[in-house]
């Protein structure tokens, strides 16, 4: 298993109600209150994404004229450092501009991908500032464009490729790089999308080339879905799994105390068997393990909900 697992603090984040208040009064206060409590709660790096959801709509405009206001309030608040997190290179501008890192040290640029619009400005960008650099792995580069990533040889290429391309355009090194190869909702994961990014972190740790670089995943996206009396366990257990893979970094809720549980605890067992049952057999197209992998999922799920029932 890999050492120590850092926490990136998801909370000012607009997916979380006390993030989407603070930015709807554009109340700096609210993310220094929120700063303060991941920093207290362990958190190695502190996410600052105040970008749309599903739950509030922000223009790019909206975002930079709050990042001036923003970005001090919290580093007054706490010298934990800040990731960046959004797909557009004018708010990574902004944002590196008004950061201090003599306070807090390197931030973290989130993300560079094989999609994004104006990839080589925001290399530039990695360069300029001395920030480490999240890629995410699940997409790739292909004749004339970009794709998603099929299988953990396309997510180890990439990964491959975007290290080297730091190296030599942004002077980073290995341990300045941080690889997502992404994670998906394991309730709903009939394409073995968790084992592929399992398998693309293995080999990625086993290639000499890549020692030191680091790997990501977002955690809450892995129960995303499943019964609330079992997300905390699963997700948990995942690190388990991932930690053996090579995973130390992990977007996660502070609140939730985010870490793996042991080897041999009964949930960490459950995922690792149904994930093996998600593998295909000889002859079998992806579909069948993938429903074989949920059935197994909504089982483990059944049982930690009524064990969490029994004492209300």
């Amino acid at each position: 298993m890999s050492g120590k697992l850092r926490i990136v603090g998801e909370l000012m984040n607009n997916s979380y109600g006390r993030a989407r208040k603070a930015f709807t009064r554009r109340d700096p206060k609210g993310y220094q209150t929120l700063a303060e409590l991941q920093t207290r709660l362990g958190a190695d790096y502190l996410t600052l994404n105040l970008d749309g959801t599903q739950h509030i709509q922000v223009r790019r405009q909206e975002m930079l004229a709050f990042l001036p206001d923003v970005i001090p309030a919290i580093q007054e608040a706490t010298c934990t450092p800040i990731a960046f997190d959004n797909p557009s290179v004018e708010y990574h501008k902004a944002a590196l501009s008004h950061y201090d890192r003599s306070k807090s040290g390197a931030p973290i640029l989130n993300s560079l991908a094989a999609s994004r619009e104006h990839l080589d400005e925001m290399i530039e960008l990695v360069k300029h500032y001395d920030t480490l650099a999240v890629v995410m792995a699940s997409e790739t580069f292909v004749p004339g464009g970009t794709a998603q990533c099929l299988n953990p040889q396309d997510s180890y290429r990439t990964a491959k490729h975007f290290v080297e391309l730091l190296a030599t355009r942004a002077g980073r090194r290995n341990d300045q790089i941080i690889i997502d190869p992404g994670l998906a909702p394991v309730g709903a994961d009939t394409y073995g999308l968790v084992n592929m990014g399992l398998d693309a972190m293995r080999l990625i740790s086993a290639d000499p080339d890549l020692q030191g670089v680091h790997l990501i995943v977002g955690l809450s996206n892995f129960a995303w879905g499943t019964p609330k009396g079992a997300r905390e366990e699963l997700e948990k257990a995942y690190l388990t799994l991932g930690m053996e893979a090579g995973l130390d970094f992990a977007l996660a809720n502070p609140e939730k105390n985010p870490a793996p549980l042991p080897k041999d605890h009964p949930m960490a067992a459950r995922l690792r068997q149904a994930l093996e049952l998600g593998r295909p057999r000889e002859g079998e197209s992806n579909e069948i393990p993938g429903f074989r992998q949920t059935e197994a999922i909504m089982e483990i799920c059944r049982e930690a909900e009524a064990l969490n029932s029994v004492d209300f």
